[in-house]
C-alpha cells in the first residue's frame, strides 16, 4: 500500500475543509490488481488518489463515493471480474478476479479519520493496524467503523467477534523502507528520484560537502555528512537496505565496515567483481560478517550503462529482496 500517493489529496482535503471518501480493499478472490488493505481516496469532486485496478473500476467507484460523501452511510461494493464472457458494467476487464471494496467518509467532524491515524503511523516510522467493521447487525458498531487495534482504549478484536452478526477485517498499514546510499555522486540521484517515487524513506550520506546540495535530490531526501564514523550520525539498523556507490576505495571501505557490524539486511557495493574482491581482502574478518548480506555487484542484468539503467537495476534489486521475491520474470 503507497499511502505517500495519497498524501496531497489528503492534505488538499483537509485544508479546504472538503470530505472524503476512503475506499479499503477488505477481500479479494481470484487475480485482482489490489489486494487487501490497499486504500484509495476520492474528492467529492471525483478527483482520488491510488490505484485499486488498472483503472477500470475507478469511474464506477467515484459513482458510488458521492453517495457516501453526501449521506455518511458506509458501503461495501463488490465487484466480480471472474467471468470471461462477463461485461460488468460494460467494462470488459478480463480481470479474472472478484474484490469487495469498503467505501467511508473521511471528514473533520470525525478528526479525518482513519486516515489522520495512517498519516500520524507513516509520519513517525510506525506500524499501524487498523480494524475495519465490514458487516454488523449491531448498532453500537456500525459498517464501515474503524478501530486502531493497539490502542488501549479501542474495542478489542474478541469483544467485536462476540456481538452478534458483526464482522471486522483487519489491515497492517507499514511503514515505507528506509534506503541508506553511501555516496552522492550523479549516478546516486536517479536512485534516489526512483526511491522516492516508490515511496521509500532515502538518506543519501557522502564526504564530499558539495554533493550534498539541498536542490540536487529529491525534497524528501535525508543528507548527512558522515565523518570518520558513518555509524556515530546515522542509525545503520533502522535501514531495510544499503548501496554503497561513493566510488572512493577508503570512503566504501569504511562504509563496508561500519555495515558490517550492522544488521541492514540487503547491502550493495557497485562496481566490478575485481572492485569487491579488494575491498572485502581490505576488511578482513569483518568481510565474513557482511557477505551473507551483500550484492555486489549491486542491480539485476537488466542491460545499459546509462546512470538511469543502473539506478532501475538497483531499485528493481532493492524492491525484489523486500518483497522476497527472485527478481525473475513473470514468463517461464
Amino acid at each position: 500500500m503507497s499511502l505517500h500517493r495519497l498524501l496531497p489529496l489528503f492534505d488538499r482535503a483537509r485544508r479546504a475543509n472538503e470530505p472524503l471518501v476512503l475506499a479499503t480493499v477488505v477481500r479479494t478472490g481470484g487475480s485482482t490488481y489490489a489486494k487487501p488493505g490497499a486504500l484509495m481516496l476520492i474528492a467529492a469532486d471525483g478527483e482520488y488518489a491510488g490505484l485499486l485496478s488498472g483503472g477500470c473500476l475507478e469511474g464506477d467507484l467515484r459513482e458510488h463515493a458521492r453517495s457516501v460523501a453526501a449521506h455518511g452511510a458506509a458501503r461495501i461494493v463488490s465487484y466480480d471480474l471472474r467471468s470471461s464472457t462477463d461485461r460488468l458494467f460494460g467494462l470488459g476487464a478480463g480481470c479474472e478476479g472478484a474484490m469487495d471494496i469498503l467505501l467511508t467518509r473521511v471528514t473533520a467532524a470525525d478528526g479525518w479519520q482513519p486516515m489522520s491515524w495512517l498519516v500520524e503511523a507513516h509520519a513517525r516510522d510506525r506500524t499501524e493496524r487498523l480494524a475495519f467493521v465490514v458487516a454488523s447487525a449491531d448498532d453500537a458498531v456500525p459498517l464501515g467503523r474503524a478501530f486502531r487495534v493497539d490502542q488501549a482504549q479501542a474495542p478489542g478484536l474478541d469483544d467485536l467477534a462476540s456481538r452478534s452478526g458483526v464482522e471486522v477485517f483487519v489491515g497492517e498499514f507499514r511503514p515505507p523502507p528506509r534506503v541508506l546510499l553511501l555516496g552522492g555522486g550523479p549516478d546516486a540521484r536517479p536512485v534516489a528520484t526512483l526511491g522516492e517515487f516508490l515511496g521509500w524513506r532515502v538518506t543519501v550520506v557522502d564526504h564530499r560537502p558539495a554533493y550534498l546540495v539541498p536542490g540536487r535530490f529529491p525534497a524528501g531526501t535525508t543528507l548527512v555528512e558522515p565523518g570518520d564514523d558513518v555509524a556515530a550520525r546515522v542509525d545503520l539498523d533502522t535501514f531495510a537496505a544499503a548501496v554503497v556507490m561513493s566510488h572512493h576505495l577508503d570512503s566504501d571501505l569504511r562504509y563496508l565496515r561500519a555495515l558490517a557490524s550492522s544488521r541492514v539486511p540487503y547491502v550493495g557495493l557497485l562496481g566490478p567483481p575485481a572492485r569487491r574482491e579488494r575491498l572485502l581482502a581490505d576488511l578482513g574478518a569483518d568481510a565474513a560478517n557482511l557477505q551473507p548480506r551483500l550484492r555486489a555487484p549491486v542491480g539485476l542484468d537488466i542491460g545499459g550503462r546509462a546512470p538511469e539503467s543502473i539506478a532501475l537495476s538497483i531499485a528493481g534489486e532493492i524492491h525484489a529482496v523486500l518483497a522476497r521475491r527472485g527478481g525473475q520474470p513473470f514468463s517461464s
